[in-house]
């Protein structure tokens, strides 16, 4: 007890150490801290006032931007690196890519007025009308969807496996847009192209590494002298860690034998230096404005034009897969179709050609 706290004193507990209480009436309060200190202070007065303690502030709480509810949609994204194959065979691109949609839309309100977020939703209460809902929100950006619902997947993918849930309510979810995609170049408008654009241009050089090799504008613009291997060049694709051996066809040596090949990339700009991927394709559109063609023929446009090279040539889909690096047989089976159809179709026409000419004689 001292003169300034009466009632008040200190005591040992049993870790030893030096508390204080205080004591009236029958009645014991325990003081935090030490006379002197504002929280002591204020208990005590308290205590002779015959009042409660004023309550100790509370601690804010700070989320942490990578804490997981259990079972929730963020904490099956966390396992998707590590649970899933098919995510080890993605090129760093596309994984970048992917986790970037993946934070976004884990990120993001499940409704504008509300303050729930998709990444603390347990996977358990995604319903297939969630996912229709989403698709339609972004019905104006029907490819952005589609990515979407493959990263959605891939949580999925971890919840069934760790047994989170028992049904994939993504289950023949139909959402993939009409597919367009890019135009491949006709004859007339390689040719215009030709023209506008001679051998030892560095417009001719793009045009022709991403035609007669077919390859995406990463791997073109990231291409170095040393992949080429005599009548050969090696590709290494950015996107599915693919090694591809082609071989360099009679059009593409005539533009490489025009080329100074001694930069740390085939395809260079007027300073020498690699083109950034998305300044490629920012590139090719001023050349084709240039060279008075149209929009939508595109540096990934040459590459469909092979595809579509390859199957009018007669190229089986597995030739075609490996030609273009493609993964899955359906991308390279679109080809095929396309030019099956249009040689049936021709045959078929042939035939009524034929019969009409019988008949007139």
């Amino acid at each position: 007890m001292t003169d300034r706290h009466p009632n008040a004193g200190p005591y040992t507990d049993r870790h030893g150490r030096t508390r204080w209480r205080f004591r009236r009436c029958g009645k014991t309060i325990q003081l935090p801290g030490e006379p002197g200190e504002p929280a002591f202070e204020a208990a005590y007065l308290a205590a002779i006032e015959g009042r409660p303690a004023p309550e100790k502030p509370k601690a804010s709480v700070i989320r942490h931007p990578n804490a997981a509810a259990p079972r929730s949609l963020r904490a099956a994204w966390k396992q998707v690196p590590t649970s899933l194959p098919e995510w080890r065979r993605l090129g760093p691109a596309s994984q970048l890519r992917q986790s970037r949609i993946a934070e976004a839309f884990l990120a993001s309100k499940v409704q504008k007025d509300s303050d729930l977020i998709w990444g603390d939703v347990p996977v358990a209460d995604l319903r297939r009308r969630h996912l229709k809902a989403i698709i339609a929100e972004m019905s104006d950006r029907p490819h952005a969807a589609r990515h979407l619902i493959v990263v959605i997947r891939r949580m999925i993918l971890v919840a069934l496996d760790e047994e989170w849930i028992d049904t994939d309510p993504s289950y023949q979810l139909k959402h993939r847009p009409e597919y367009i995609g890019r135009k491949a170049w006709p004859e007339a408008i390689r040719q215009k192209f030709e023209k506008r654009w001679p051998i030892g241009t560095t417009p001719r050089l793009a045009y022709a590494l991403g035609l007669w090799l077919g390859n995406r504008r990463g791997d073109i613009a990231t291409l170095a002298p040393a992949a080429i291997e005599g009548d050969k060049i090696r590709i290494v694709q950015r996107k599915t860690r693919r090694e591809l051996v082609l071989d360099i066809t009679p059009m593409l040596r005539e533009v490489l034998d025009a080329t100074d090949l001694s930069g740390p990339t085939i395809l260079k700009t007027q300073f020498g230096e690699p083109f950034s991927i998305n300044s490629l394709t920012g590139r090719m559109a001023d050349w084709t404005k240039a060279a008075g063609i149209p929009k939508g023929y595109t540096l990934h446009g040459l590459r469909k034009t092979l595809g579509k090279m390859l199957a009018e040539g007669g190229a089986t889909t597995r030739q075609i897969m490996d030609t273009l690096g493609h993964t899955a047989i359906a991308h390279a089976e679109l080809y095929s179709r396309e030019a099956d159809q249009a040689h049936l179709a021709r045959q078929g026409m042939d035939a009524v050609v034929k019969l009409v000419a019988s008949r007139k004689k």
